[in-house]
């Protein structure tokens, strides 16, 4: 890697952890899956059994309980927590209207606002994944502050905009189409597969452009 003051670097490396796939899993996988999968499987079970109520209260729970964990564990607390008070008024909407078609259409929002999040950090030149990055690896604070992790991360920001609005759609023309039912599949169908598959070509890409940058200090 390019070796900036104050960081050690050895050939084609952050120094830091060995970024394998095993060690990136095993940091970053976890957490995305129960954010991202778990709360919505939740919410359709627990409101099949036991309403509309029940549902609303246990996908917030497990997501606040999630969130909560990432705050004690020192991983992007401020994104955290503003995901938290999101999680609240959605309960609160959801609970208020007593629909389960206007509980869930406002994360169908929050992907769209995202998708703008996305490109509007990569306009000020603070790139969101550049963020986000740094809960599958712990890159040192003089690394994130160069070119080419910026550079790197600005493009995948922009890929992931580009999902988020399409996601958005898809998951709209569904609720509004299909009604709940169709909106727990297209998320599903939608949300882990393609969440996975752009995770692992974020890294990978990431892995190797930030391998193929010169170790030699700068004469």
């Amino acid at each position: 890697m390019v070796r900036t003051a104050g960081m050690a670097a050895s050939a084609g490396r952050v120094d830091g952890p060995e970024p394998t796939w095993g060690y990136l899993a095993r940091r970053g996988l976890p957490v995305y899956a129960t954010e991202g999968i778990v709360p919505i499987v939740v919410f359709y079970g627990v409101w099949q059994v036991w309403g509309l109520t029940a549902g609303i209260l246990a996908a917030t729970g497990l997501s606040a309980a999630v969130l909560t964990y990432q705050i004690r564990a020192g991983r992007e607390a401020p994104l955290a927590r503003l995901t938290l008070v999101f999680l609240a008024v959605q309960a609160l909407v959801g609970l208020a209207s007593h629909s389960a078609t206007v509980y869930l259409a406002q994360p169908v929002v929050l992907s769209a606002c995202w998708g703008v999040a996305y490109i509007v950090s990569v306009l000020i030149g603070r790139p969101l994944i550049a963020v986000f990055a740094q809960v599958w690896y712990p890159f040192p604070p003089e690394f994130r502050a160069s070119t080419p992790y910026r550079r790197e991360f600005a493009m995948q920001s922009l890929v992931w905009a580009v999902f988020c609005f399409a996601r958005a759609a898809l998951r709209l023309a569904a609720l509004l189409g299909s009604g709940v039912g169709g909106f727990i599949l297209v998320s599903i169908v939608t949300g882990a597969p393609f969440f996975f598959a752009l995770v692992a070509w974020g890294v990978w890409h990431a892995r190797r452009a930030f391998s193929r940058l010169d170790p030699s200090p700068s004469p």
